[in-house]
């Protein structure tokens, strides 16, 4: 299958820099611009399949991209913008925009404004309900989870690591990513916290928590979801 291909634009390199290593990360192609005039050229000749468009450049505008490039081509496209003013998103939107993100925001908030920007221009499946490994299942949307078909209860935080590792088996997650993944409060917390809450779920959903089948550890990195069959 084809690997998607995310176009970032933004003047600032830093921004440019961090979405490149984080969307490589989740399994894009990712190509950068540092204004609109440069994403012409880039879009043209690589056909992305979204961009990722900041609104206040040099050279050539957010808005000024899309007027020329929606002519082109209906490649779907998600603002950043710094802008707080209604206006200025709704001009984006008038435009051709699909969505748009205000800055600064999380990088989980931007991919799942990514993923469902894709969802509704592919007609794509959403992504599943039902999470599946040996004797452990998870129903994502009742938030259930059972092992042996005996219910367990997670906490909000260990069952978003738990769904998060899950959809992605075999991907190891550093405990920064995993960290970005947990609700409310804990993004005020350590990175080390993401260590407690995986001893805590391994104790739940693992046959023996200190030899784990289904969360394993890979060390100086983070943990990832191996989904082995329990002896």
């Amino acid at each position: 299958m084809p690997q998607t291909t995310i176009l970032v634009v933004d003047d600032k390199a830093n921004i440019r820099r961090l979405l490149q290593d984080y969307l490589t990360e989740q399994g894009y192609r990712t190509l950068v611009a540092e204004n609109g005039r440069e994403a012409l050229y880039v879009a043209r000749a690589e056909k992305p399949d979204l961009i990722l468009l900041d609104i206040m450049m040099p050279e050539m505008d957010g808005y000024e991209f899309i007027r020329i490039y929606r002519q082109e081509k209906a490649t779907p496209v998600i603002l950043l913008t710094a802008k707080l003013e209604e206006m200025d998103k709704v001009i984006g939107l008038e435009l051709g925009a699909d969505d748009y993100v205000t800055k600064p925001f999380g990088l989980r908030e931007l991919l799942a404004r990514i993923r469902a920007v894709l969802r509704r221009v592919n007609g794509g499946a959403p992504e599943k309900n039902t999470l599946e490994a040996g004797d452990l299942a998870v129903d994502v949307e009742r938030r259930l989870v059972t092992v042996s078909g005996r219910p367990v209860n997670l906490t909000p935080s260990e069952f978003s690591l738990l769904t998060a590792l899950m959809r992605t088996p075999g991907r190891v997650f550093s405990r920064l990513e995993l960290l970005d993944a947990l609700p409310g409060e804990a993004f005020e917390g350590a990175e080390r916290s993401v260590d407690v809450h995986i001893r805590n779920l391994r104790k739940k959903i693992e046959p023996d928590a200190s030899n784990p089948h289904y969360v394993e550890t890979v060390f100086g990195v983070g943990y990832r979801f191996a989904g082995q069959e329990p002896t």
